[in-house]
């Protein structure tokens, strides 16, 4: 062998040690399929929030990747936690012993995503958060395997709290839902609004599903703050600025910030009783040609418009599955790599990209809600005064709180 045919071998062979290894795509697809778990709250506070619409925006999903993968087919399965930590980690366990599901998405309820995406740690699978909201999930509590969707208490907080901020709005007094979602979203409102030279004059917390919020209400109206900061979701959120109504906050000088209210809860409490709340909001039907398509497609399925929940789960199942055909495989590590490196591109996210620890960036909206006058139609309900860039929403110094990403560096 001459000292060229020695070289040639010889880098051959250096070539394939440095290539990437192949083992998982040779495994192709776990049992015949690729299963993925919609877990979330179907018939609760929070069932028009994500509930079967997030089904149903799945299933869109899937549908629009195809329907199989190379044959393979594609199964969704779905159950209500009914927001309790522990009948969610009891679903997810039997999903991964039992019935092989790989990934599980949606999670409403701030707890529970916790909780799960934890358990799915242990279990080396992958979960899609687009339905909490706490930015402890990709901080101090992120995991190799979870990632987080849609919106975050941080990307609220910048894009409702820095309106109010920028408007005068420099005392707040938070009414809190008292679990992990509440804690963290105040946590964040409370960080931004001194960051600005505002103050937080007090706070009060709420139980899940209160349903008498006067005595905290009252509490709040006697601060003497300007804004009245909502940290609470769904039917919570409803039922507070329906009650503050009755106590004429608004009436006197107050202002009230629905911190995490979407375009389903706006519908059910009506223009008329919802007008001129500013929230945000990662995704409308009305901003588009591609958006109001999509709209229109969902609500012939649905009754309803989508909002960022629904339309954020379908990015999720859609990027996830555009990651295992990729990946040749269903296989966590693999499809895990891609998941962190691929750009998010499609209804819901334009260049959206994720970042070391977990968190997907991009852009939301600042919202204001239309007055019953200015509507043109039934769904057509919100203003927009202002996008929030992804960088500014989504990547913070929280992701500092990540372990994963302070080990990186």
């Amino acid at each position: 062998m001459t000292k060229g045919q020695v070289r040639l071998a010889l880098a051959v062979a250096l070539a394939a040690l440095a290539a990437p290894a192949a083992p998982a795509a040779a495994q192709g697809f776990s049992d015949g399929v690729v299963k993925i778990g919609i877990l979330n709250d179907q018939s609760g506070t929070y069932a028009e929030f994500g509930g079967r619409s997030s089904i149903e925006a799945a299933r869109m999903a899937v549908e629009d990747f195809g329907g199989s993968m190379n044959g393979t087919p594609i199964e969704l399965v779905s159950a209500d936690h009914q927001n309790k930590p522990d009948i969610a980690s009891g679903i997810a366990r039997q999903w991964y012993d039992r019935d092989n599901v790989d990934a599980i998405m949606e999670l409403t309820t701030s707890s529970v995503a916790l909780a799960v995406q934890g358990l799915s740690k242990d279990k080396r699978k992958i979960t899609i958060t687009t339905g909490a909201a706490t930015a402890d999930l990709t901080g101090k509590a992120c995991t190799p395997y979870g990632y987080h969707w849609a919106y975050d208490t941080h990307a609220l907080a910048v894009g409702t709290g820095g309106a109010l901020v920028q408007q005068g709005g420099d005392t707040w007094f938070m009414l809190t839902a008292d679990y992990a979602f509440g804690y963290s979203l105040e946590a964040e409102i409370a960080r931004y609004v001194t960051s600005k030279g505002g103050k937080v004059l007090g706070n009060v917390r709420h139980p899940l599903s209160a349903q008498d919020f006067s005595s905290f209400l009252l509490q709040a109206q006697g601060s003497g703050a300007k804004v009245i900061g909502l940290a609470n979701a769904g039917l919570d959120t409803s039922n507070s600025i329906k009650q503050a109504a009755e106590f004429g906050i608004v009436e006197g000088g107050q202002r009230l910030a629905a911190l995490l209210f979407t375009l389903a809860e706006v519908k059910g409490l009506s223009l008329k009783v919802a007008q001129g709340l500013t929230l945000t909001e990662g995704w409308y039907w009305d901003l588009t040609d591609e958006t109001r398509a999509f709209g229109q497609r969902f609500m012939k399925r649905t009754g309803k418009m989508p909002n960022m929940i629904h339309v954020g789960t379908y990015s999720a199942v859609l990027q996830y599955l555009k990651a295992v055909k990729a990946a040749g495989t269903d296989e966590t590590e693999a499809v895990n790599t891609l998941l962190h490196t691929m750009p998010v591109d499609d209804v819901f996210a334009k260049g959206g990209k994720v970042l070391p620890n977990g968190r997907m960036v991009h852009d939301m909206y600042l919202f204001e809600v239309k007055k019953p006058a200015e509507s043109k139609g039934e769904w057509d309900l919100y203003r927009k005064l202002a996008t929030v860039p992804g960088p500014e929403a989504f990547a913070t110094a929280e992701a500092s709180g990540c372990p994963l990403t302070t080990a990186a560096k």
